[in-house]
């Protein structure tokens, strides 16, 4: 038997025992299942895209910051001081200078009470800050400029002044 044969015999046999509708509900039943599986293939990648989305959405969400607790206060640690600090106080009253005029003071001297004291220029050198600072002998003090040509040594610790000035 031929091809074109089988599809006649076919036809005739589902012709005489089949209602006369039946082969228009196979056709729409198997169109029906097709409609399906593709509905089933349609939707099973719907989900994988949404499951994906999902995941990536999670991981990406941006997480609240921790809760500080009330009983214990947060630590700072701070970056080291870059200076130091110096302090100084002002000196007692009795270890300043005063001068008064002597104009209005009567004196009266003698030539023979009276020393003259001789002195001779040049006995000196000028030194510089550093070398300054190393005649402190490791005492804490600061060089202060006041102005072009002016400059004041600070003590951070008067026993030191007292000590290496001897006022």
């Amino acid at each position: 038997m031929t091809r074109p044969e089988q599809k006649k015999l076919l036809d005739d046999v589902l012709a005489e025992s089949s209602p006369p509708d039946f082969r228009a509900a196979l056709l729409a039943g198997t169109l029906r299942q097709a409609r399906r599986r593709r509905q089933w293939r349609q939707a099973r990648s719907a989900t994988g895209a949404l499951v994906v989305l999902l995941l990536a959405g999670i991981l990406t969400w941006p997480r609240p910051a921790e809760k500080i607790s009330a009983s214990k206060p947060p630590v700072k640690t701070g970056a080291p001081k870059s200076y130091q600090l110096v302090e100084t106080q002002p000196l007692p009253a009795g270890a300043t200078i005063s001068t008064r005029n002597f104009a209005a003071l009567k004196m009266v001297s003698t030539a023979a009470g009276a020393v003259e004291i001789a002195t001779r220029g040049g006995g000196y050198h000028l030194i510089n800050d550093e070398q300054l600072l190393a005649l402190l002998g490791g005492s804490p003090a600061a060089l202060i400029r006041t102005g072009p040509d002016s400059e004041e040594l600070v003590f951070a610790n008067p026993e030191d002044r007292r000590r290496l000035l001897g006022n």
